[in-house]
């Protein structure tokens, strides 16, 4: 049923104050961002010209000059440039790589799924490795197994992912030759079965290392959800009545949940923007890798199209943790209608 009441009205205009504010807030976050995509690449020195043409080349006629700027929209005054970026951004035009001489959508679309693919492996297993563990420890907290774990994990979450990368590569690929050194898929797997197993195989490294990038956060926040929860008042009270430890286990995890939710959420941004370093120690065709090779060109309108992409999964995440979080927790969508 629907309220239709003043208690009903005051709940719809509470509901939609908050969406408004926080649509403000995001759509703010967004244009920030775009200052910053546009600005970040030109900070660097050099520009396009200097990777088409070689300074040690010598130089080249002004008119060729300007007209290989003009191609590629980067001429006239920065604030010009701006301008004329936001206008082809609203009309869904990312410009033309200076490196491939594509359109960037095309450049970045065929890049982005092998990204996804790379981060949704790496999140989903995190976070269900990052739960049981940190569930299983904070059960028993300051048992032998809680610190065991608890070292084990923060001493893996400090260790940088290229070292992880490296060492992966070292011991599974010039060692044991039992993984693939670099790349996606092999030029010989065709299609079909032979095609998913060649590229799981290409996988399993790459998302090994992002994986523990991520772990380590769901697993403290899984860890201390646990803890607290084992406090509540409803806990004492079950094991009051006689439930079984696996029982009470059972409701304390459920609760627990909430706040490992948001981090998983919040992870996926997190490792997005990680995958960029694991995708250049493995070669592998992401995002991550064609920003690396973008940057040694110059390549602003792929540069521009990359950073962009990553705030705006970043905002989405974020976004949906804000919208999400009610849903998992009864007390904020109660306390939001008082």
């Amino acid at each position: 049923m629907t309220e239709t009441g003043p208690l009903g009205s005051r709940r719809s205009g509470l509901g939609s104050s908050r969406g408004i504010r926080l649509a403000s807030q995001y759509l703010a976050v967004i244009f920030a961002a775009l200052i910053v995509n546009f600005a970040l690449p030109r900070l660097a020195p050099g520009g396009p010209i200097d990777y088409l043409v070689p300074p040690e080349q010598g130089t080249i006629d002004e008119a060729v000059r300007e007209s290989m700027l003009e191609r590629f929209d980067l001429n006239g005054s920065a604030w010009q440039q701006f301008v004329s970026y936001m206008g082809n951004l609203i009309q869904g035009d990312l410009g033309i790589s200076v490196r491939d001489g594509r359109a960037v959508t095309e450049v970045v679309g065929e890049r982005l799924l092998w990204s996804l693919l790379l981060v949704g492996t790496a999140v989903a297993v995190s976070t269900i490795v990052g739960v049981a563990l940190g569930f299983a420890a904070g059960w028993r907290r300051g048992s032998r197994r809680d610190i065991s774990l608890l070292t084990t994990v923060l001493a893996l979450d400090a260790l940088p992912a290229f070292f992880v990368g490296l060492l992966l590569l070292l011991v599974f690929s010039v060692q044991l030759e039992w993984l693939p050194v670099y790349g996606a898929i092999s030029p010989e797997a065709l299609s079909g079965w032979a095609w998913i197993a060649d590229a799981a195989r290409r996988l399993v490294m790459p998302a090994i290392t992002l994986t523990l990038v991520g772990l380590g956060s769901v697993f403290v926040v899984a860890r201390s959800a646990m803890v607290s929860e084992l406090s509540e008042d409803y806990v004492f009270m079950a094991r009051a009545k006689g439930l079984t430890d696996r029982g009470v286990r059972r409701h304390a995890q459920r609760n627990a949940m909430v706040p490992v939710s948001t981090v998983a959420l919040l992870g996926f941004s997190t490792l997005v923007g990680a995958a960029t370093v694991v995708e250049s120690v493995f070669s592998y065709p992401g995002l991550g890798s064609l920003a690396f090779g973008a940057v040694r060109a110059r390549d602003y309108p792929v540069l521009q199209a990359v950073f962009l992409l990553l705030s705006l999964i970043a905002v989405a995440a974020n976004l949906l943790a804000d919208l999400m979080y009610p849903l998992f927790d009864p007390r904020v969508r109660r306390a939001g209608t008082k």
